[in-house]
């Protein structure tokens, strides 16, 4: 048997049981050892995901690691037994986007695990074999469940582009903003600040390679200062402010969530300034290689970031705190 958490609609869920699913032909089946929960799943739970993003009833979980257990038709048996992460969107492969590399943004239409397809808070899930990114014998696959937002901040790293010696901002210090901070220190900035209202966020910035942190208020007395500001946060007035902090002909990268009514840039400033600015939704498969060959180096630790870890049986607890406002919550998991 194996368990699935399922949400049958907005605020409704239950635990079920059923067969050990099979994979068909160029799937495997992976026996779950972390699911991470994030702000998007919140979102799931609460109903206040965007329809075109979500089909109901859903298993969640798109950020997990596990081991493969089985292997359909056409795959490669050798996979059984290896630990492994996957990526989530999938892609057609096919389309022009795709065949350019920019499988985040396929045009074949959109599925992704724990949204439209069965995700992993559940012993068990089946994923296509292509979009496999199998790990080291001996990889922590606790810390490994945050691959996903990894990958999408290693977007965030190749779009912006960072070069040794420049100075580079992080807006935000939660889960995207720690995990951005290890992987820009990896590029040997000369400076490389964090701007986040909670203190406490801040000192663990400096124990992951930055060497300085703020809050918003203070950050004022900083802009035009860097040749890079990566923005994770998503709160209504990063995106207007992020590109301040920018010098002139300098970069900024988005890769907050934002709702509707956010601030947005200042088209004055924009083009006076003559700004690059770039947004990030999701990952290709070119950065999941990177964000997993990084792991793999040790450049990049996620595990630092868990705080919390829950049985399945134990979902209500552990969404309640996703978004709860506390400072002390960092990464919750569930540990199937």
């Amino acid at each position: 048997m194996s368990r699935s958490l399922v949400v049958d609609r907005p605020g409704a869920h239950r635990l079920a049981d059923g067969p050990v699913p099979e994979p068909g032909p160029g799937e495997v089946l992976v026996r779950v050892a972390a699911a991470g929960i994030c702000m998007s799943d919140r979102e799931v739970y609460d109903g206040h995901r965007d329809a075109a993003y979500v089909r109901y009833p859903v298993v969640p979980g798109h950020e997990w690691s596990g081991t493969v257990t089985a292997a359909g038709d056409g795959v490669d048996p050798a996979l059984v037994g290896r630990k492994t992460v996957a990526e989530g969107f999938r892609a057609c492969g096919t389309c022009e986007r795709c065949r350019c590399g920019e499988t985040s943004l396929c045009t074949g239409g959109y599925a992704e695990t724990g949204f439209t397809e069965p995700g992993a808070f559940a012993d068990h899930l089946t994923v296509p074999a292509r979009l496999l990114h199998p790990l080291a014998d001996d990889a922590d696959l606790r810390a490994a469940a945050l691959l996903e937002p990894s990958a999408v901040i290693a977007a965030a790293v190749r779009a912006g582009r960072p070069r040794p010696g420049e100075r580079i901002a992080v807006v935000g210090a939660g889960t995207l903003g720690l995990l951005a901070v290890q992987l820009l220190a990896a590029a040997s900035p000369a400076e490389l600040t964090v701007i986040d209202p909670r203190a406490a966020r801040g000192e663990q910035a400096l124990a992951f390679g930055a060497s300085g942190h703020c809050s918003p208020a203070d950050a004022g007395e900083l802009s035009g200062r860097f040749d890079l500001v990566v923005e994770t946060a998503g709160a209504p007035s990063t995106a207007a402010s992020s590109p301040l902090l920018a010098r002139r002909g300098g970069r900024v990268v988005l890769t907050g969530m934002f709702t509707p009514g956010a601030a947005g840039i200042d088209p004055v400033h924009l083009s006076l300034s003559q700004l690059e600015i770039r947004s990030v939704f999701g990952a290709p498969s070119s950065a999941w290689t990177d964000a997993v060959r990084a792991f793999g180096l040790g450049l990049l630790d996620p595990g630092p970031l868990i705080t919390h870890e829950f049985p399945l049986e134990r979902f209500t607890d552990a969404i309640a705190l996703v978004g709860g406002g506390d400072p002390k919550t960092g990464k919750v998991l569930l540990r199937p």
